[in-house]
């Protein structure tokens, strides 16, 4: 957490990534609606002229901020001692970083820096794909494939539970469904909350396995 005061020595010894530091962890834990000048300069014991002067304006200081959780995400290690679980690991650590960052993943869609962020990671998993022979075009929709899930499953993931009335959620409705078509039983698992991490992890190994046979069959590649 950003120390309420410091120094006077700290105060002036402050540097341009001391505000950039500090501006992050303000918005990881309280949102954009957190990152201000006035409060980043209490929070540094500055006064703002101070946070202008090493950062410039607030559109500066976002996409500084953006920046600098892209660069300390670049360092997130890739594992498995095959391609495939490689490609997988690397897929992963956009989807995990994502939400263990949702305030800054957020800040980022809202200035249009999504790819910015998450580029280091990107790069990673293409390096990947390419390990793994799928490159070119095949790589390209395979990266695209991957990043279309994750956004998919964060809009659930980030959903609140009772985003909607009671009566309107999705498992009431479907508790209310009586169709000859469709089994009791099938009826009764519809109703039943998402396993968002289960189902995220199945829909991005099917995409997975749907290019890296590619590979190995260039002929059959999209």
């Amino acid at each position: 957490m950003v120390a309420a005061t410091r120094t006077s020595t700290a105060r002036a010894g402050l540097e341009r990534d001391d505000v950039v530091q500090a501006a992050l962890e303000l918005v990881e834990e309280g949102g954009a609606e957190a990152l201000t000048m006035r409060k980043l300069a209490a929070a540094l014991g500055v006064t703002t002229t101070t946070i202008y002067w090493h950062v410039g304006h607030r559109d500066e200081l976002v996409i500084a901020v953006i920046d600098r959780l892209a660069r300390q995400l670049a360092q997130a290690p890739v594992v498995g001692r095959t391609p495939r679980d490689r490609v997988l690991s690397a897929a992963r650590n956009i989807w995990t970083n994502a939400l263990a960052h949702r305030n800054v993943t957020a800040l980022a869609s809202q200035v249009g820096a999504t790819t910015l962020l998450e580029l280091p990671l990107e790069v990673a998993l293409v390096a990947e794909f390419e390990a793994a022979g799928v490159r070119g075009p095949a790589a390209r929709d395979a990266l695209r494939s991957v990043l279309m899930c994750i956004a998919g499953f964060l809009i659930g993931a980030w959903r609140p539970d009772d985003a909607s009335p009671a009566p309107l959620r999705h498992g009431a409705l479907w508790s209310t469904v009586e169709d000859p078509a469709i089994a009791p039983a099938t009826v009764e698992a519809m109703a039943e909350p998402p396993d968002v991490e289960r189902l995220f992890t199945l829909a991005l190994v099917a995409i997975v396995d749907t290019y890296l046979p590619a590979a190995a069959h260039p002929e059959t590649a999209p």
